[in-house]
């Protein structure tokens, strides 16, 4: 291809900008997955160590698991991208509602 298919001059579809960025981006998810399997290790550790408590252990795993769940949004399912707002906006009040629900119970269960 010459530089003059491979350039348009139209931004939509300027392909040496797209190949910059799905390299990019693919470089960001593996980046990722590999924190993710940490993260997943690191969890298997606290676990399986006998120095730490349940009352440590527990909570540091949620914690974990939190990161992960963000990394997952983020990058594996686009969350950071132009556009996307509106889903965001949707699931982000979708964990709101469900916190609350959750704590209601919770609140009524133990009190």
């Amino acid at each position: 291809m010459t530089n003059e298919q491979l350039n348009s001059g139209n931004p939509k579809v300027d392909i040496e900008y797209r190949r910059k960025k799905n390299a990019e981006e693919m470089r960001y998810q593996i980046i990722t997955f590999a924190l993710m399997i940490f993260l997943t290790l690191v969890a298997f550790v606290a676990v399986g160590y006998e120095g730490f408590s349940a009352s440590f252990a527990v909570p540091f795993i949620l914690v974990l698991a939190f990161v992960q769940v963000a990394f997952q949004l983020y990058y594996f399912m686009h969350m950071s991208h132009k556009g996307h707002e509106a889903p965001a906006l949707f699931l982000y009040s979708g964990v709101f509602v469900g916190f609350i629900t959750v704590l209601a119970f919770m609140t009524v269960i133990w009190w």
